[in-house]
């Protein structure tokens, strides 16, 4: 008996132009600066995290999850039988003309238990690797679509000051909320502490960059030391160094 074939339907059609269109790469590159803001050639992105098409469904869903993850949960009422106090009925049941109560610590006297109020419950959400890979690619790309990724060699700074942080927002011209991925173990502690009292700038790790790192910024700006922590080809693909402009 011959095998069953696939029958496609307008339905089944419209799911594969949609994996074929999630499975597209774009192919982007980034001009590296030096932290006073001359450029110093290109840099390839991965396309695997900078060019993917952004799912939004995901997007949403990993970002709900780490939201919710951050909540202490630590909210609690008492119910009617921690009330302090109503051990005896306020009056007899029948004869008095007024509704039957059997405690002044029910939920309808004032300083009574609260009904179906909140106790202390966990609310983490269990959330795929993949999935979480896919949110941080989703956003890192819409970041990248807008020319809002940039990439730094080396701060080159000795020891912390945050008048020298201050000039280089100014020098690379960024804006809005910054976030500054950290990924080097030399000079990191450095830039960290010169970026610190800025209001305007978070700083993470690498590895510990996440989508809603991402989404609530307006810049996302790497050094070569984070790019290699975070894209597994590092910056092998980068382009032959262009010569760096005057400064107008």
């Amino acid at each position: 008996m011959p095998a069953a074939t696939a029958v496609e339907t307008p339905v089944s059609r419209r799911i594969a132009e949609r994996r074929r269109a999630r499975a597209e790469r774009t192919e982007r590159s980034v001009t590296i600066h030096t932290a006073s803001g001359n450029p110093q050639g290109t840099l390839a992105l991965d396309p695997d995290l900078f060019g993917v098409r952004p799912n939004m469904a995901v997007l949403h869903q990993v970002v709900t999850a780490q939201m919710a993850g951050a909540r202490a949960g630590s909210h609690s009422t008492k119910r009617r039988s921690e009330v302090r106090g109503g051990g005896r009925k306020p009056w007899r049941q029948k004869g008095t003309g007024r509704a039957r109560q059997g405690s002044i610590r029910a939920s309808q006297w004032v300083g009574g238990g609260i009904a179906m109020g909140p106790k202390p419950r966990d609310y983490s959400q269990s959330t795929p690797k993949k999935m979480i890979r896919m949110a941080l690619a989703s956003a890192l790309s819409d970041r990248a679509a807008s020319d809002r990724v940039m990439v730094v060699d080396d701060w080159g700074w000795t020891e912390p000051r945050t008048k020298d942080a201050v000039a280089a927002v100014a020098a690379l011209k960024l804006s809005g909320k910054i976030l500054l991925v950290l990924g080097g173990a030399g000079s990191d502690e450095v830039s960290f502490r010169s970026f610190a009292n800025l209001p305007d700038v978070a700083i993470v790790p690498a590895g510990e960059l996440s989508a809603w790192d991402v989404l609530r910024s307006d810049w996302v700006v790497f050094t070569l030391a984070s790019m290699d922590a975070l894209s597994p080809g590092g910056t092998d693909a980068m382009a032959p160094a262009e010569p760096a402009g005057e400064d107008e």
